[in-house]
């Protein structure tokens, strides 16, 4: 089931995907890469020095990491990239505490991250930086995996409490989200 090298190697050298990308392994052991992903996340957040902004960014960062997924899995994407989508989207904005042009910056570091990992192909790469570099422009429609990014951005932006009014610029697409999932 292992796409694996010779047993003559050293196991412990080796980073090989099973056939469907769910794992690596990683000296003889499996790894999740979605986990990894979140992980490095976690590395970031725990270097946030404002425990308010560091609770932020666990809650919007595995909240919009979720949404994406069920988005996800509503319209036939790809559950596993959108779920690292979600986890990096807003990375630049946690490591540098600097929201200004955040998704271009956010694509970078995600691409660099995600090939330092040596667990994503370069086109799962590309399609994961794509969604994080157009996030922010939510008035404009991108490809429809860049597109489940955005919603689910917006998603767990009004869901986070719903005590909170609905920002203007998010109104249209939470109430197409609300439309999709039948709750309109």
């Amino acid at each position: 089931h292992y796409n694996s090298l010779s047993n003559k190697m050293d196991n412990s050298l080796l980073a090989v995907r099973d056939l469907n990308h769910k794992y690596i392994v990683v000296g003889g052991k499996n790894v999740n890469r979605i986990e990894k992903v979140r992980e490095a996340v976690d590395a970031v957040l725990l270097n946030v020095a404002d425990d308010a902004e560091r609770r932020c960014g666990y809650a919007h960062l595995y909240g919009v990491s979720q949404a994406c997924v069920l988005i996800a899995l509503k319209r036939g994407e790809n559950a596993e990239l959108a779920a690292t989508a979600g986890m990096l989207h807003d990375i630049h904005t946690y490591a540098a505490m600097d929201p200004r042009d955040h998704a271009h910056k956010g694509a970078a570091m995600a691409r660099d991250l995600l090939e330092a990992m040596k667990c994503f192909e370069a086109g799962e790469i590309d399609v994961i930086c794509s969604a994080v570099y157009h996030h922010s422009s939510k008035e404009i429609t991108h490809a429809p995996f860049d597109e489940v990014l955005k919603d689910a951005d917006v998603m767990q932006h009004c869901l986070y409490n719903p005590l909170f009014d609905v920002m203007k610029h998010e109104t249209v697409r939470f109430g197409q989200l609300k439309a999709e999932f039948g709750l309109a």
